[in-house]
């Protein structure tokens, strides 16, 4: 799959599914912007892109903050002149459960980054996708499918709100020639669980997970380019489940 001259931009690209993704599209040719807001972890992500000869843009930005995705989008038309592909990959877990006294907070918190910040950067972009005819990846989860005896409620919310986000922008861009398309891994080896302050790895918590297998990022960023490659140019509004068959339980 060859993204020769495609401008890709990627948020959450510091670390994990983002940054892998950000590699392995350099990889493949493209120039990719990064966007993250850890600035040392991102230029570790930069550094591994720049390997491939190609151009990159590292943007140190929290798109929580209207002004921050506004910029994110400008400078990468300013440096590219243009927009191919979009992955939507910012996110963060939190935990509440109904009875929590900081349900709201934490659900105002998660809802933010994982939702609004999203269709904001989709908003924004969106004009520029209709331009190149070109395609979003938003990063779900299979916790908007299932629910959870943790107090998890706010992450799953968030998680099948954008599951039903992607299949309405889909329906309102395909007339432009813009596919929309998510994907929903199961356990994933990234650091969101030390980024919400859990003092276990992926690989340390008892999943019932048929294949007995937890997916390393690199899983995540193949079907990442397999959706945004012409190879899938008949794909639209889809939810890509990869998850070890976590949902058979």
């Amino acid at each position: 799959m060859s993204f020769a001259n495609k401008v890709v931009l990627i948020t959450g690209a510091s670390s994990g599914i983002g940054a892998t993704t950000a590699i392995s599209f350099a990889k493949e040719g493209a120039n990719v912007v990064i966007v993250g807001r850890n600035e040392v972890k991102l230029q570790q992500v930069a550094d591994e892109c720049a390997a491939t000869g190609k151009e990159y843009l590292s943007i140190k930005a929290d798109i929580t903050k209207d002004e921050d995705a506004k910029k994110v989008i400008n400078d990468t038309v300013e440096k590219f002149g243009q927009i191919d592909v979009v992955i939507n990959n910012a996110g963060m877990i939190g935990f509440a459960n109904i009875l929590s006294d900081n349900v709201l907070s934490v659900y105002d918190t998660v809802m933010n980054l994982n939702v609004r910040a999203q269709v904001h950067m989709t908003h924004l972009a969106a004009p520029h996708l209709i331009k190149t005819k070109g395609n979003i990846i938003n990063i779900s989860s299979i916790a908007g499918k299932v629910t959870f005896k943790e107090p998890m409620i706010c992450y799953a919310i968030s998680k099948a709100a954008v599951d039903h986000f992607t299949r309405n922008v889909a329906r309102e861009l395909a007339p432009h020639g813009v596919r929309v398309n998510s994907i929903s891994p199961g356990p994933v080896r990234t650091d969101i669980l030390s980024n919400a302050g859990v003092p276990k790895t992926m690989d340390e918590i008892n999943y019932e997970i048929p294949l007995g297998r937890i997916s390393d990022p690199n899983e995540i960023a193949d079907l990442i380019l397999f959706l945004a490659s012409d190879k899938a140019k008949a794909i639209t509004g889809s939810d890509y489940v990869t998850d070890n068959g976590s949902l058979l339980r």
